[in-house]
């Protein structure tokens, strides 16, 4: 998130009159950006990780091709997205802020946010049915008034932490979108043709 902030400000700098600062921001920003592609991913893990050196996963980084580090189909992106899915989920296909020993006692459970994020990536990703199917799983643990809790305990059923969480629901409408807008690109609207091939 150093990252994005430095990237975002360097695209309303004219905005803000921070000309002076633009050319500091921009090797600032790309130095982290070198640091995170060079010592972010572990080839053990298979994904990029919690911190450097580690093989610790951790939902965070499903924020990459959401904020536009990298793109969704990138190998290391899709890679990250096939761990989480695969070792940072539980039985019910929700999704752990992490598992590593973070020496604070009890046990958190998974994050609607952090899954929300995971059928975002995947909707980026392309794969619309993953995604949609991980975001229903996540919608439907709303309450009767459509509110969504911040956490859900390991059994699925119990909800946990803030009540309601302005994060999980910024989650669901961004996800939503991402999904929506997916499945939009995969077929013209009716009535209308696939622009046609460019000639040689």
């Amino acid at each position: 998130m150093c990252w994005v902030a430095l990237d975002r400000a360097l695209k309303v700098v004219d905005l803000i009159g921070a000309q002076r600062h633009a050319s500091r921001w921009a090797a600032t920003r790309d130095e982290i950006a070198r640091a995170i592609l060079e010592r972010g991913f572990s080839a053990r893990a298979g994904a990029f990780t919690q911190a450097f050196g580690s093989d610790d996963l951790d939902a965070s980084n499903l924020m990459m091709p959401i904020v536009g580090f990298l793109p969704a189909d990138d190998p290391r992106v899709l890679a990250t997205l096939r761990a989480t899915s695969e070792r940072l989920t539980d039985e019910h296909g929700l999704v752990y802020r992490y598992r590593a020993q973070d020496g604070l006692e009890g046990e958190e459970g998974t994050f609607l946010l952090c899954t929300f994020w995971l059928a975002q990536a995947w909707a980026q990703a392309g794969d619309r049915e993953r995604a949609r199917g991980i975001f229903e799983r996540a919608a439907s643990l709303a309450n009767d008034v459509g509110l969504l809790a911040e956490e859900v305990e390991p059994s699925g059923r119990e909800l946990l932490g803030n009540f309601p969480q302005a994060f999980s629901h910024i989650g669901l409408i961004n996800a939503a979108w991402a999904i929506s807008q997916a499945e939009l690109c995969r077929a013209p609207a009716p009535g209308l043709k696939p622009p046609a091939a460019p000639g040689p």
